[in-house]
């Protein structure tokens, strides 16, 4: 969408925009990689043996080899042709079974220990595991474009603030107006308005225009910079009004662990059709403004009563 179509004009109620800290991270793509101990260094050089020499990635079940005792990996095998990239012999259907069975026998640890994982998994179970540990980095929450930077939670706050040029703010309630010039058009278009930073966790605030079916809608909704289990321990309500009525949403955010596109099509969050959009804007309706407030809340236990209080941000 053109630059000069929309404005973004945003506004924290009672609170002062903070400067963000900068974290100490050396690269966009945290090392994955394991380094090897005293103690597990004959099933680390087992390790080796597994790895294909083709992607480097490790091998599992169907692991194929050469008349010469050379192994690769399934997916490799049709990538070489059936032909072995050491050898250049023909590969057949020979399967590896001796080092098939030697797998089964290691233990090793996850890859993202270098991260905190502190696990250690049977070889044909850690692969499964890898793919939805807590530690292994996260991808860049930012909608609108393709960015393929990973990190942790500090390193991508400070990635937005620099790199996407999003605002950042302190505190658990906000308030941002959105002013359309031509109503009419509706494009498929997106903004990651803010990140913003209470009960010591980020959140993002994500505004959309799409057409719904052959209807289009105005949708917000905020994403948890963190697992899904950790966004469980938050609650959050979107509002939007005007000449006496108002639309309001309340529900847990969504981890940025499901990407910008699976929440809005999952419809997880305060939708406004156009019609209702351009009945909070008044006047004419040429012009569309929209203002949307909202705030997060955790509960919290309380210890006389067992009861969960809201425990609301200063």
């Amino acid at each position: 969408m053109e630059s000069d179509s929309i404005e973004c004009v945003s506004s924290i109620d009672g609170m002062d925009e903070e400067e963000m800290s900068q974290p100490n991270h050396p690269s966009s793509k945290p090392n994955a990689g394991v380094a090897p101990s005293a103690g597990i260094a004959p099933a680390t050089s087992v390790h080796e043996l597994l790895e294909c020499p083709v992607c480097t990635n490790s091998m599992y079940p169907p692991i194929h080899q050469c008349q010469n005792g050379h192994t690769l990996c399934s997916t490799c095998k049709t990538r070489v042709h059936n032909r072995c990239p050491t050898c250049r012999q023909e590969l057949g259907d020979i399967r590896c079974l001796a080092l098939e069975k030697v797998a089964e026998s290691l233990e090793l640890p996850c890859k993202y220990c270098s991260l905190g994982c502190p696990e250690i998994f049977p070889y044909y179970s850690k692969l499964k595991h890898e793919s939805l540990c807590n530690y292994r980095p996260y991808s860049c929450p930012y909608a609108g474009s393709e960015c393929s930077v990973v990190g942790d939670i500090p390193f991508l706050v400070t990635h937005l603030r620099d790199d996407h040029k999003v605002d950042m703010h302190t505190g658990c309630t906000f308030n941002h107006r959105y002013v359309k010039s031509n109503p009419r058009e509706v494009e498929n278009a997106t903004w990651m308005l803010t990140v913003f930073n209470c009960f010591g966790h980020y959140f993002c605030l994500h505004f959309e225009a799409f057409q719904l079916g052959m209807a289009p809608v105005y949708m917000a909704f905020l994403r948890f910079m963190g697992d899904e289990n950790e966004a469980r321990n938050f609650n959050c309500s979107l509002e939007v009004g005007a000449n006496g009525r108002k639309l309001i949403w309340e529900g847990t955010p969504r981890s940025i662990r499901d990407s910008h596109r699976k929440v809005r099509d999952s419809h997880d969050g305060l939708i406004i059709q156009r019609n209702m959009a351009l009945f909070f804007s008044g006047g004419d309706r040429k012009e569309l403004k929209l203002r949307v407030t909202g705030r997060i809340w955790k509960e919290q236990q309380n210890n006389d009563s067992g009861a969960c209080m809201p425990n609301l941000c200063s």
